[in-house]
């Protein structure tokens, strides 16, 4: 008898705040788990634990991580709520423990959020405000649960504040980081992009975790974006998660962005492109 596929999600409420500026993520989280229960997806949901001070310090300029958390500083949305202030510990505890769980499973996992590579050493933008990428890295590394960790960060944007950490903290060597953003933007570009993808999953071949940036924002439809079509974008994950798994690689993946607006106001097309995701993950790892 095959048995059901089953998709492991770190969710709870606490990683939920209203939508900010002209950014849907800080909502997304409910809307998308809400979405994949709707379509009756099997899921595993385990509740994240909130990321402390002192771990995001461990990415972060602890003037900032203080400056944020205590509304004495803009977060990346650039607003000072407090409800999204009140979520920022559970979005990375997310991406933390998602990596804690996949690696001890061997297995890939899923943390529903966005929010992570715009924000650098000392403050973040773009609707980023504390890198979970590097905090979940340096985090596993001071556990001894990681040695190598490797970032495939496929949202469209650059991921300038992954890099400005990794250059400021020397992480080069046991942190390896390929940001699409920095590279491909064109319809042109679509077969070198994916024949640059492969080669960066095989460079992981000894990495202990990867952490996958699934961004929807590089869709043909998306307003900050504009390059793939929804079939790339899931030939895309598939190629991520299929090496994943033939190479034996402990995953953890996130939403990132995705800014696309269905006729009523709502985020649908976005919502459809996360399913995609989703779908090619139960697809990957059945067993």
């Amino acid at each position: 008898m095959t048995s059901t596929p089953v998709l492991t999600v770190m969710f709870r409420d606490s990683m939920q705040a209203p939508a900010q500026s002209d950014s849907p993520s800080a909502a997304k989280p409910a809307q998308v788990v809400g979405d994949w229960r709707s379509l009756g997806f099997a899921l595993r949901i385990l509740a994240p634990e909130p990321v402390t001070r002192d771990t995001l310090a461990l990415a972060h300029d602890r003037a900032h991580v203080d400056g944020v958390l205590d509304l004495l500083r803009d977060n990346g949305f650039g607003t000072r709520d407090p409800a999204l202030a009140a979520s920022l510990p559970f979005t990375t505890g997310a991406m933390l423990d998602g990596a804690r769980v996949a690696i001890a499973e061997r297995t890939a996992v899923c943390a529903p959020v966005s929010g992570f590579h715009h924000a650098g050493w000392g403050g973040g933008w773009g609707y980023c405000t504390f890198n979970g990428l590097m905090v979940t890295a340096l985090a596993l590394k001071a556990e001894g649960r990681a040695g190598r960790v490797a970032i495939i960060d496929c949202d469209q944007h650059e991921g300038d504040g992954t890099s400005d950490i990794l250059a400021r903290l020397g992480c080069g060597a046991w942190v390896s980081h390929f940001t699409a953003g920095a590279h491909f933007h064109k319809r042109s570009e679509v077969a070198a992009f994916f024949a640059r993808l492969e080669r960066e999953l095989r460079a992981a071949r000894d990495a202990d975790v990867v952490l996958y940036q699934a961004g929807a924002d590089p869709h043909v439809d998306d307003p900050l974006g504009g390059w793939l079509t929804t079939a790339e974008l899931r030939a895309r994950d598939a190629l991520v998660f299929e090496m994943a798994s033939a190479l034996g690689l402990p995953l953890v993946w996130n939403l990132a962005g995705g800014y696309q607006r269905d006729a009523s106001g709502g985020i649908a097309p976005v919502l459809e492109i996360h399913r995609n995701t989703a779908i090619e993950h139960l697809r990957v790892f059945a067993s």
